[in-house]
Order: C-alpha cells, then structure tokens, then sequence
C-alpha cells in the first residue's frame, strides 16, 4: 500500500474509536430572512470558483450558479454579493453564523445536510461517477483499453480514491464498500480541495481515481480528452442551493422563482450553456480554445509552429507566450504601445526585421528573432535548457536589464545566481524596496517586479495545460 493509502487507513481507523466534532455550525445563530435581505438591499451567496459555477473569462464574470444568482439578484430587487469558497462545511459555516443567505453550489441533496440547511427544490439530477485515467493505447486499441478500466464497483475493492473532505462523494464510497463488501480506501483531502483539483491530479498521474457529479465531470472530460467518467458509482441524485433553516420566506421566494425559471425555459437554456456546449471546455480554464478544432489552437498554428522550430522550443510554449501577450488577437495594441500577436514594441521590432507588427508572420517571426537572441544572451551563463527559458520569458517581458540586476543581487546575497524559483526570481520581486534597487549591483533600479514573476509562471503553467489537450 502506498503512503497515501496508509495515511488515509489510518485515519479510517481512528474514526472509528471517536466522533469527529462538526467543522461547522449546525444550526443558525442568528434569524435573517428575505424581509432583512430586502432591507439590507444584498443578497449574500457564496459559490465555488470552478471552470462551470463561476469563473471570469476575457474580464468577464460567467457561470451556471452565477447567471441564476444574478436573475434571482434582480427577481428580488437586491445586490448580488459573492462570497468564494470551495469546501461545503466552509459554507455551512457560513451559513448558519449569518454570514451569507445562500449557499449556490451544486449541492447533493442527502438526508444528512438537510439536517443542517433547506434545500431549495432541485435544480437538476445527476449521479456519482468515477474519474480514471484512460490507458495508454486508448485511441490506437479501444477495445484493449476498455478491459484495463474500472467498470464494476467491485473492481473498486482495494483501490484509493481521492475526494473532497466530508463530501458526499466520500459518503458515498463507504456505503459502496459495504454494498461490495469490501474496503475501498477513501482519502479525503484537505478541505481547501476543489474537485476540479483532483480532477486535474487524476489526468496528470498524480492520483488515480476520484469521485464527481456526473455533469461536472462530462464537462472536465471535454478539456482532458484521456480521462474516462463513464462508471457511475451512485444512482440519480437531486441537485440544489442551500439556505438557513430559519429563512422559510426567503427559501419560498427562492422555489416560486426557480419554478418560474423552469417553466419559461431559462434553467435549461442556461444548463446547456455550461454543461452541454463544448464551448464550456474553451472557457473553464481562463484560455481561449474557442478555436479549437481536434488538435488546432489558434489561427497561427502554423506559424507558431515554424517560429518554434527556429527556437528548438515546443512550439505549445511560444503559443503560451501569445496567449500570455494577445489572447491570440493580431490587432491588440497596449496603452504602452506594443503591437500584435507578441505585443512588441515598434523600436524592437524594427530591429528585429518587422515592419508591420500587426502582419501575424511579421510579428511572429521577429518576436522568434528576439528570442533567439535572448537565448544566445543568456546560454553563456544559463547552461540549463529549463531554467533558461524561465530567464528568456522574464526578459522577454521585464527587459534584460532587471534580470540581470537580480542575478547580481541573488550572487551578492548567496543565492544561486542560474536558478529562476526562490533564487533569481525572489530578488527579481526585491527590487521595488529602496535597499535592493538602490543597491550598486542593481544598475537599472526600481522595478514592480509582481508582474515578471507571474508572468514566466503563468506562461509556463498554461504550457502544461496546453501539452495536455494538444497531441
């Protein structure tokens, strides 16, 4: 057994000798109903930031939960105030200290929380399934593959399966062990978890199972194509908002409206937004993949791919790059005056053959020139592949001149001057205190650094992503 399992055994066991105290408030203390909501002219709701509730795509606030909570906001006259978390006892908490009004997760309705909170009439069904990582040959020998996935709650004995803390996922794997009468280890994660986490975890190997609503995981099976969630582990289960027990008006007002939502179509117009279109996978992860066709991510695929091959880079990570600068868009112009698909200036440009940075190839092709050149700058010291790309990116974006003054201050304060993480890039963010930019070594002085440092992570983050849903 693994570690992971060995931990999560042990934590099964001393379950058994004490009952674990609530992690939240049960019941409320203190009465607000909708006459106090009116009033206060504010609806409190508390949602959870994932590719489908809630997200923000090109500036722009979107989501199942969030669209509802906005006409509900506007049926009942009020505000809509958003509070962000991801843990269900977190927003029972919440909850019951009066905190919040309503808690606008996509909620299984079980017989245990309705001992703590009023459940709306559902908003749509679903059931439990299983998230497992499709074998290797999966599109080559489907058949083949098929015999090596999990499709019997049987063939669960045994196995580990990560969930969120006190979930009804979690619930739900320890009545399915005594059904199969079997001990399926459960390891429930730390409550600050997200589903979409181990989600994620699973497609990259890091974990091998976990347990999700049936809709969401359709949705993040879009985005990982080598995931498989055919193997439903519950029955259909009715899915709702929660709100106080002591708020029968505002739980009323709630169902009548949702009644009315129903009957005019708008929930379902809404649900097929998010979780029937495959534009949802396009826009759960803050990146644009409205373009994406098979393996295509962009109108310059080509072009990318060309330019990256001049680089020796994966030409993936030159379209983080655009992504990073653009958002693909061949026309954006900054309020620093920096042009087209790699956001360069005209001065940089020129210098580097383009002379028009809103012409794609013209603009690829002379941001490929100037990283090329950086890469030669920067082979002398830099030996490292890996490590040098996070020294190109961040002078790609900073200038050169300000990574070179955190090399000179990491040397001079005993870090290591050809490491980027916690060496490189820790005195990159110093150099907006007057002791680090003032210092001699730093020629080019004050920089908000925030934005370099974020700026390779993001670039490189966005990379991974992009590796994994772009054969």
């Amino acid at each position: 057994m693994s570690r992971w399992g060995f931990v999560c055994l042990l934590w099964v066991l001393a379950g058994c000798h004490s009952r674990e105290r609530l992690p939240f408030v049960a019941r409320p203390a203190m009465t607000i109903d909708l006459a106090d909501i009116t009033k206060s002219g504010v609806l409190r709701a508390i949602v959870d930031n994932n590719s489908v509730s809630y997200f923000i795509y090109r500036g722009r606030p979107m989501g199942f939960e969030y669209e509802l909570l906005q006409r509900l906001a506007k049926h009942l006259g009020v505000e809509l105030k958003l509070t962000l978390l991801s843990g269900v006892n977190e927003a029972i908490d919440l909850l019951n200290k009066g905190e919040a009004d309503v808690i606008a997760f996509p909620l299984t309705i079980t017989s245990e929380r309705q001992r703590y909170v009023s459940f709306t009439q559902r908003l749509f069904t679903t059931q439990q399934v299983l998230v497992q990582r499709k074998p290797d040959n999966w599109r080559t020998s489907p058949h083949e593959a098929e015999k090596k996935l999990i499709r019997h709650p049987v063939d669960l004995i045994g196995k580990e399966i990560f969930v969120m803390k006190n979930s009804a996922f979690a619930q739900r794997l320890r009545h399915l062990a005594l059904e199969v009468g079997g001990e399926i280890v459960v390891c429930e994660d730390s409550a600050a978890a997200e589903t979409e986490s181990l989600i994620r975890k699973v497609a990259r190997g890091e974990i091998d199972y976990t347990v999700t609503d049936q809709t969401f995981a359709l949705v993040n099976a879009a985005y990982y194509p080598d995931l498989d969630v055919a193997m439903p582990i519950s029955l259909p289960q009715q899915i709702g908002w929660a709100v106080r027990q002591n708020s029968p008006e505002l739980l009323n007002a709630m169902n009548d409206w949702l009644a009315s939502e129903k009957k005019s179509g708008m929930v379902k117009i809404i649900y097929d937004k998010y979780f029937n279109s495959p534009r949802t996978s396009a826009l759960r992860r803050g990146s644009d993949y409205s373009s994406l066709q098979g393996d295509k991510l962009s109108p310059y695929d080509e072009l990318l791919k060309a330019g990256a091959a001049q680089l020796g880079w994966d030409w993936l990570l030159l379209a983080s790059v655009m992504y990073q600068e653009s958002r693909f868009n061949a026309k954006a112009e900054s309020w620093a005056g920096a042009q087209g698909l790699m956001q360069l200036m005209p001065e940089t440009g020129e210098e580097f053959g383009a002379e028009d940075l809103f012409n794609p190839a013209q603009n690829i092709q002379a941001a490929v020139r100037y990283f090329k050149h950086l890469d030669q700058l920067w082979t002398k010291t830099i030996s490292d592949p890996q490590e040098r790309v996070k020294f190109i990116l961040a002078s790609y974006n900073v200038g050169l001149s300000h990574v070179i003054d955190a090399r000179n201050l990491a040397r001079q304060y005993g870090k290591n001057p050809t490491l980027w993480n916690d060496h490189v890039e820790y005195y990159l963010l110093q150099k907006s205190k007057p002791e680090f930019y003032r210092n001699p070594v730093a020629a080019a002085g004050y920089c908000h650094c925030e934005g370099p440092v974020n700026y390779v992570k993001e670039v490189l983050a966005r990379y991974e992503e992009y590796k994994m849903h772009v054969q």
